[in-house]
């Protein structure tokens, strides 16, 4: 799958790139903690990653890799405000 961004009540939480459907909805569902943490009651969507998101999902993926991780361990990044 292409980087997908993950929204809380349509504000970016973070950019992430699961293997496929199954993969993200595991996240969406084990990460909802992380993900609702300063809004417990909010809604959680998904789409893909526009230009911006993709930028700081590459660049994420620089330093991963600048350290000697692969792209296949990489899966994503928070978006700060």
């Amino acid at each position: 799958m292409l980087p997908t961004t993950i929204l809380i009540d349509d504000a970016p939480r973070c950019v992430v790139r699961p293997t496929d459907t199954k993969d993200l909805n595991r996240f969406i569902r084990n990460g909802k903690g992380f993900l609702l943490a300063e809004r417990p009651q909010g809604k959680i969507t998904h789409r893909a990653a526009n230009e911006a998101e993709m930028g700081k999902w590459q660049s994420g993926l620089a330093l991963h890799k600048a350290w000697g991780g692969t792209e296949e361990e990489f899966f994503g990044l928070p978006l700060s405000d």
